[in-house]
């Protein structure tokens, strides 16, 4: 049984570590803050019957190109005019294998954000910027998976689906010095550096593989995050607030989603190296799927290539992946649609995804 189940971790544990860590959402303004429940949590591991996985799951982007809709602005970066995001995060996660088809896992996320703007400050035409930063623990999730077929029975594809908890246990209330014509002043952070977003959430998954030809497998996964709460009372100090009334003057707590699929191939099977290729789409929906949408959210979504590299060294997997974008839209929020207006939002070119798991 065990050379069996050897065989069957060797035949696809390849395409899991493409899911163990890369489905973190938002290159930029469009998603409030990194997701540990996008991230390091959201799949099944291929394990006998209590054994552990431990993942240690690195993420980096910079976004700075703004877009109204499809249309990038770019007189924002030939004013020096833009925002600029850089997030560093590190998601912690360990996963328990309860039977050969269910596991559990938890994810603890550690963010490190920096904002730089005018807008925030003294303004656009002042020329200076200045910088706003947070750091901390994220929201935290334990989420469960199945594998629909009995892995050892079916070595070449398999379906999961899960479903997760995400906990509000990143701060959704940090503070800095914002530099203003009146003085500094101490104020919220903008929601895209916020950790959290003070509210309870659940996470439906679902993920598959499939082999197709020799060496060569496709894969496919989707998540979506459902969060139930409204707003979460955190004002955004936004300008035109006032003129909005309520809409915009808190936070709101959007649901996320996103969906990936590609082609996987064993470049080197002998000595665990593979390399993929694949699409993704990543974003937040101007409504929530429960619940009320108010407050202020920047909606939209991502499209995007993903080129990934794999290396599995015995129990031990190293993964890269690249995704670069394609298509970036700024969809018109709730409160775009109630006032007729069409918000911006910053972007990234690029992620870079990096993880290393081990099995126990």
């Amino acid at each position: 049984m065990l050379s069996r189940f050897t065989a069957a971790a060797t035949a696809c544990l390849s395409l899991l570590c493409l899911f163990v860590y890369s489905s973190g959402y938002g290159q930029g303004c469009v998603a409030v803050r990194h997701m540990s429940s996008c991230t390091a949590g959201s799949s099944s591991a291929l394990l006998q019957k209590g054994r552990f996985q431990g993942s240690a799951a690195y993420r980096y982007f910079r976004s700075d190109r703004h877009f109204v809709g499809r249309d990038e602005q770019k007189h924002r970066k030939e004013q020096h005019t833009e925002v600029i995001n850089a997030t560093h995060a590190i998601d912690l996660s360990v996963t328990y294998a309860l039977s050969q088809r269910l596991n559990a896992t938890l994810v603890l996320p550690f963010i490190t954000n920096d904002r730089s703007s005018l807008y925030e400050h003294l303004g656009n035409g002042s020329g200076q910027r200045f910088h706003t930063q947070s750091r901390g623990l994220g929201d935290l999730r334990l989420s469960v998976s199945y594998w629909l077929l009995d892995p050892l029975e079916h070595l070449n594809g398999n379906v999961s689906i899960g479903l997760g908890v995400k906990a509000p246990t990143g701060n959704y209330r940090v503070q800095d010095d914002f530099v203003r014509p009146e003085g500094t002043q101490r104020r919220f952070v903008d929601q895209s550096i916020q950790l959290g977003d003070g509210g309870w959430a659940t996470s439906l998954e679902l993920q598959a593989f499939g082999r197709v030809f020799e060496n060569g497998s496709v894969y496919a996964n989707a998540f979506y995050m459902i969060n139930p709460r409204n707003t979460n009372g955190v004002a955004t100090g936004r300008r035109d607030s006032v003129e909005a009334g309520a809409i915009i003057s808190v936070m709101s707590v959007p649901d996320q989603y996103m969906a990936r699929a590609g082609v996987n191939y064993a470049l080197l099977p002998g000595r665990g190296l593979s390399v993929s290729l694949g699409g993704r789409v990543e974003g937040i929906p101007a409504r929530d799927l429960i619940g009320k949408s108010d407050g202020f959210r920047r909606p939209g979504y991502i499209v995007s290539a993903e080129p990934g590299l794999v290396y599995m060294p015995g129990k031990t997997t190293v993964a890269v992946n690249l995704p670069v974008a394609l298509v970036r839209d700024r969809i018109r929020s709730v409160y775009d649609m109630k006032t007729g207006r069409h918000g911006d939002a910053a972007f990234a070119d690029y992620a870079v995804y990096v993880t290393v798991s081990q099995r126990f």
